[in-house]
């Protein structure tokens, strides 16, 4: 299969010259994250230092972060629906990610949710530079003309203060900093970098901590850098894998009725919290996991090939010949929907993944690539994975939701992740005895 074959571990397919176009510029200089990183021994090591922060044992120990993320939306859903107006949800969907991800990031909120909207032009920001990323980097030799060369940035010097997110984070890492410097003097003494650590803390804590002990680690660049593509790359994939997700349910309201019934009944079966947890939802909450996986298969975020270079010497891929130096890649808008996987691979079927046969689970499985793959594959995954499983059941037991114009499909645009709008939503707050 073509995601072995060019994705597995043990391949050493190179990165091609898009991903050059996607680096972080600044104080004028460009450098490499983990997501542009073409280096595999540089993304190694970046990846070594900050990789703990991402696991699931990290994530679940903030969720007490998500929920207060998850109680605000609720809110400001429920006072919209309580006034009789008409949701964007798919806008709101992506203001709890971006909160979340400050929460995760810096343990506070960024305020989109308090707010309603946009912030210092972050979310106009990242849509120029995904159009930008994903139109120069057809043609990347185009980038060292334009804002890859620094004499061409020198010409504009504002426009590097233009660029809402590097200094939104900043902001956000500069006032962090301070006020843990401030608490360290008034305890008289600071933390013990160790002991810092392992208190799974937000993520720019974790890493402040690594740098403390050892700056070669980690310097405070990389870490911005790091905590700038939590910010560029957590907000929009999540919000469209929510949109999905929720819109493919309530276009079918038989299947919405069966979530929503599954998430009542385990209610008052005394199994759900009050803001449901990840673990529980896994846990007793089968259908609604399989929807979940269902949304993400139909809709991925990313589409767009993950280009590769063939590396010295060709390759075979799928039992063909590719001589070096070619770009392939998987998009996984096409291995999701393929006929050898899926049946009826265009339709909305969350049974699939609880009826097939472990055969059948297991080739399903293999041509996912909503999170792509390997030793590249997505590190906030699991933040992802628990914020959309408990928004899901949450929202789910919460409130009655309907389509407002359900004959209007989404509108999708691409600029290397497919972005839906028009997730127009009537809320009705629920008042069953499945809320508990």
């Amino acid at each position: 299969m073509a995601i072995a074959d060019i994705y597995g571990s043990t391949k050493m397919f190179p990165k091609t010259g898009f991903y050059d176009v996607q680096k972080t510029l600044i104080d004028n200089q460009a450098s490499d994250s983990l997501f542009s990183a073409r280096d595999p021994l540089f993304h190694r090591s970046q990846k070594r230092v900050v990789a703990n922060a991402y696991s699931m044992t990290a994530v679940l120990g903030m969720e007490d972060r998500i929920d207060s993320c998850i109680t605000l939306l609720l809110d400001q859903l429920g006072k919209e629906s309580r006034e009789g107006l008409t949701v964007d949800l798919g806008e709101w969907l992506q203001l709890f990610a971006f909160d979340v991800t400050g929460e995760i990031s810096f343990s506070k909120k960024l305020g989109f949710l308090h707010e309603g909207r946009d912030l210092d032009g972050i979310m106009a920001t990242i849509q120029d530079q995904l159009s930008y990323g994903n139109l120069i980097g057809q043609i990347p030799e185009l980038h060292y003309l334009l804002f890859g060369n620094r004499y061409f940035r020198m010409l504009f010097p504002e426009m590097e203060k233009r660029n809402h997110i590097v200094q939104f984070t900043m902001k956000a890492v500069n006032a962090k900093l301070g006020s843990s410097a401030t608490t360290a003097k008034s305890e008289q003494g600071s933390v013990n970098s160790e002991e810092h650590e392992e208190k799974g803390q937000d993520m720019l804590s974790r890493w402040w901590a690594i740098h403390e002990k050892d700056p070669e680690k980690v310097s405070k660049r990389e870490i911005i850098i790091h905590l700038i593509n939590n910010v560029m790359a957590g907000s929009d994939t999540q919000a469209i894998s929510l949109r999905s997700v929720l819109n493919n349910l309530m276009r079918d309201p038989v299947r919405l009725g069966k979530a929503q019934k599954e998430v009542d009944d385990a209610s008052a079966a005394g199994k759900l919290s009050h803001r449901i947890t990840y673990t529980e939802v896994t846990t007793h909450l089968p259908y609604i996991c399989a929807s979940i996986k269902e949304g993400m298969r139909l809709h991925p975020s990313v589409g767009q090939l993950l280009e590769r270079h063939v590396p010295a010497g060709g390759a075979a891929i799928c039992g063909k010949y590719f001589p070096e130096g070619t770009v392939v890649g998987v998009n996984a808008w096409a291995s999701q929907r393929h006929p050898e996987f899926f049946e009826n691979p265009d339709d909305f079927v969350p049974e699939r993944w609880l009826e097939s046969s472990p055969m059948q689970l297991k080739e399903m499985e293999r041509a996912l690539f909503y999170f792509g793959g390997g030793s590249r594959t997505c590190i906030g995954k699991n933040i992802a994975l628990s914020s959309m499983h408990k928004v899901v059941a949450n929202l789910l037991r919460e409130f009655d939701m309907k389509l407002h114009n359900p004959s209007k499909a989404l509108n999708i645009i691409c600029k290397g992740i497919a972005i839906q709008t028009g997730l127009l939503v009537d809320f009705t707050e629920r008042t069953s005895s499945g809320k508990s």
